[in-house]
């Protein structure tokens, strides 16, 4: 693993203007192209409550799957190297978002891991394993909300 500073760049083109910009607030669409090198494009907008595109990729959405996608990532890494073979790995993550004039922000994030192991594998380990890789989540470790972990694990004949 290389240690040490890390960069991301991402490129967010507008593409919502509907002829008159930003004239009225019901005047332009929420519209957007996520960009990075040579990655498929996103499609964002806002979220439908905010006169978003719901077929769309929104910010809250991106953030609840960061969480989530960082995770499993970390979750796969240690059960690897403690032998423990994985042979499913489904997350139906939820965030929850308080909205108020002052100020929005997330108040949590629940992971819902559903996690399946071969047989023979260490169950009682493989679920120890979220603790540490809710420990090592770079985007656990960045958010002043909480992110809880709910899993489940199962084995399966492999």
């Amino acid at each position: 693993m290389a240690y040490g500073e890390h960069n991301y760049q991402v490129s967010v083109q507008w593409t919502g203007n509907r002829g008159s910009g930003t004239s009225g607030y019901r005047d332009y669409s929420r519209d957007h192209v996520i960009a990075s090198g040579s990655k498929p494009d996103i499609p964002g907008s806002s979220d439908a409550a905010f006169l978003g595109d719901a077929k769309r990729w929104n910010p809250e959405d991106l953030l609840v799957a960061a969480a989530s996608a960082c995770h499993k990532l970390w979750y796969l890494h240690l059960c690897s190297d403690a032998g423990i073979v994985v042979v499913d790995y489904r997350d139906d993550a939820e965030g929850t978002m308080l909205d108020s004039p002052q100020q929005g922000r997330f108040s949590q994030i629940v992971l819902r891991p559903r996690v399946v192991i071969q047989a023979g594998g260490n169950a009682e380990l493989a679920q120890q394993l979220h603790h540490t890789a809710h420990e090592k989540c770079y985007i656990a470790n960045s958010v002043n909300f909480p992110i809880l972990c709910e899993p489940a694990i199962e084995t399966r004949a492999g």
